[in-house]
């Protein structure tokens, strides 16, 4: 559902430091966080969501993660934007 939900977004922000920034912004609706990834990045995603009460959605996989924003390897954290 959430991988779907990521490649019908209209803005989407990739990556662990520019989904940091987005959320510093106000703009950010939902983070998606890949399990498999590095727990200290993920760890300062999630902070930062918290803060901004931003819900956090947990997806399995960084690879399927990437490809639902179209690139061709694995993400972190996606922002899905206002």
């Amino acid at each position: 559902m959430s991988y779907e939900k990521v490649s019908q977004a209209k803005k989407i922000v990739v990556g662990t430091k520019q989904t940091v920034k987005a959320l510093k912004t106000g703009k950010v609706v939902e983070v998606i966080v890949a399990e498999d990834a590095d727990p200290i990045l993920v760890g300062k995603v999630v902070e930062a969501a918290k803060e901004a009460n931003v819900p956090v959605i947990l997806v399995d996989s960084m690879i399927k993660l990437g490809k639902s924003c179209g690139i061709e390897v694995g993400a972190t954290t996606v922002a899905i934007n206002i």
